[in-house]
């Protein structure tokens, strides 16, 4: 199969959707230690709330990224861990949170150096129809 992922129809642009999900990526890098369980995954990727996360967990499970282990016991116990696959990613998300982590500082300073811009312009235009 050929792929191109600027092409609409290519299927690895699934990819792109899974690693542009922010729960996903940040659940994999989680899961870079070892299995985890559901409690754990959730105290340790933060404000993400259990439907999201079962969801988000779903979705990585059916991409073949992480297993889902169910232990018989009392209670029950799920551990999830990275398939050799989702192991693949740990370095492409690394070198991206290395980036972000480096470069968030400029991004905000550009993005706030864009909004007073904007609401200078908007002051400019709607100052000059009251004139």
């Amino acid at each position: 199969m050929e792929t191109n992922i600027l092409d609409p129809n290519c299927p690895s642009r699934l990819v792109f959707q899974r690693i542009g999900d922010k729960w996903a990526t940040l659940v994999i890098q989680v899961l870079e230690d070892g299995p985890q369980r559901f409690s754990d995954l959730r105290g340790k990727v933060a404000v993400i709330t259990p439907k999201v996360l079962t969801h988000t967990l779903r979705s990585l499970e059916r991409d073949g990224l992480l297993t889902r282990t169910v232990f018989a016991q009392v209670p029950p116990r799920v551990d999830y861990e990275l398939t050799p696959l989702g192991r693949t990613l740990l370095e492409p998300l690394k070198a991206l949170r290395h980036w972000a982590e480096a470069n968030v500082s400029e991004m905000v300073l550009a993005r706030d150096a864009f909004d007073e811009a904007q609401d200078a312009a908007l002051l400019a235009s709607s100052k000059g129809s009251f004139e």
